[in-house]
């Protein structure tokens, strides 16, 4: 399963857990081990996730933090969990203390719903007072997902999340003021924005009045950009005459009435493990994809688009493959065959890679 169908899998599994974990312990092992999982670390394995890791405090000896990600034997992040119903605004402190103490470039805090991520962009090897990144389960959106993917294992590079937690900081700052400049306008902004419109002094009464005007301006422009795009969607759904559009309806009718039959089956699922066991030499395993249609099964890197092969399966009894780009479809005698392509399948993966 892809990395954004975990997300979206666990995100919905929130609402109807949370009511029921009355514990820490409970919170640990059913929303943030998944989570964890899902970013691709074994939490069974500690020389990836080691729990109770000891961050010893002065002369307080023996104080731990619940998981620390470790990287060549070193802890790269420390994570602190409290419980599902937990105010985490009351415990940032211990993660700051244990933070400054350890040599982790990022810092945690989470209560399974809810993760801050940490680090020292004001004051290196001090952690930041403010998270650069706030990520809510109950409420996740695409953009939560790609910056979380820079966290995933197979994609985990220090110096690119600093340099993204740099910009996320600086944007979430800019977007706070312009949101605060748009509903109640200062004297410099409004100065700003009318200087090359008015020539004269801004005296007090001038500012009332533009102050105004920017207001309503801000209010137009939004309303416009708004109506327009919801013009463009109209127009772009009115393209087709009602011929077209009746025709399309009864296309699309078919295609899901075929789509409801298409049936996944355990010898479709074996052949595309073993395409994945291939391919993740050259690439993620969580890139590695499969779309199941009418005619054949296809296995994807990143989406339905980038077709390394497909799998004619729908007879086990005569079972082929379509190798890409050249779309020679192959009879095989058995699913073993396929490891007989596996030079062929490296190579299109590789040529896929660079056009993505």
């Amino acid at each position: 399963m892809e990395f954004k169908d975990l997300l979206k899998q666990l995100a919905n599994k929130v609402e109807s857990l949370k009511n029921n974990l009355k514990t820490e312990e409970a919170t640990k092992t059913a929303l943030i081990m998944p989570f964890l999982q899902a970013l691709g670390y074994d939490v069974f394995n500690p020389l990836e996730i080691l729990p109770e890791f000891i961050c010893d405090i002065g002369i307080k000896q023996g104080e731990k933090i619940d998981y620390a990600i470790l990287k060549d034997n070193k802890p790269v992040i420390l994570i602190e969990c409290k419980h599902c119903k937990q105010d985490l605004n009351l415990h940032d402190n211990q993660l700051l203390r244990y933070f400054n103490i350890s040599n982790a470039k990022f810092g945690v805090l989470t209560n399974g719903i809810v993760y801050r991520f940490y680090t020292d962009l004001d004051t290196q090897n001090r952690m930041d007072k403010k998270p650069f990144l706030e990520i809510n389960l109950s409420d996740l959106k695409e953009h939560d997902i790609e910056e979380l993917k820079k966290f995933h294992k197979s994609y985990f590079d220090v110096e690119k999340i600093l340099n993204s937690a740099s910009e996320l900081k600086y944007l979430k700052k800019l977007k706070a003021r312009l949101s605060a400049e748009f509903a109640n306008p200062s004297t410099e902004f409004v100065k700003f924005v009318s200087k090359n419109i008015y020539n004269g002094t801004f005296s007090p009464k001038i500012i009332d009045q533009f102050t105004s005007l920017v207001k309503r301006s801000i209010s137009s422009c939004v309303n416009d950009i708004v109506s327009e795009q919801l013009k463009e969607t109209i127009e772009n759904g009115n393209e087709n005459s009602p011929q077209q559009t009746k025709e399309t309806s009864e296309v699309e009718k078919t295609q899901t009435k075929q789509i409801k039959t298409v049936e996944t089956t355990a010898i479709k699922l074996n052949g595309y493990y073993i395409v994945k066991s291939i391919l993740r030499t050259v690439i993620p395993v969580e890139r590695i994809v499969y779309s199941d249609n009418q005619g054949y099964f296809a296995v994807n890197i990143d989406n339905l688009w980038y077709n390394v092969c497909r799998l004619y399966f729908n007879n086990p009894a005569n079972l082929r493959i379509m190798l890409k780009p050249d779309n020679k479809i192959i009879s095989m005698s058995s699913l073993d065959d396929i490891y007989k392509y596996s030079e062929q399948l490296i190579e299109t993966a590789k040529k896929i890679l660079m056009t993505i």
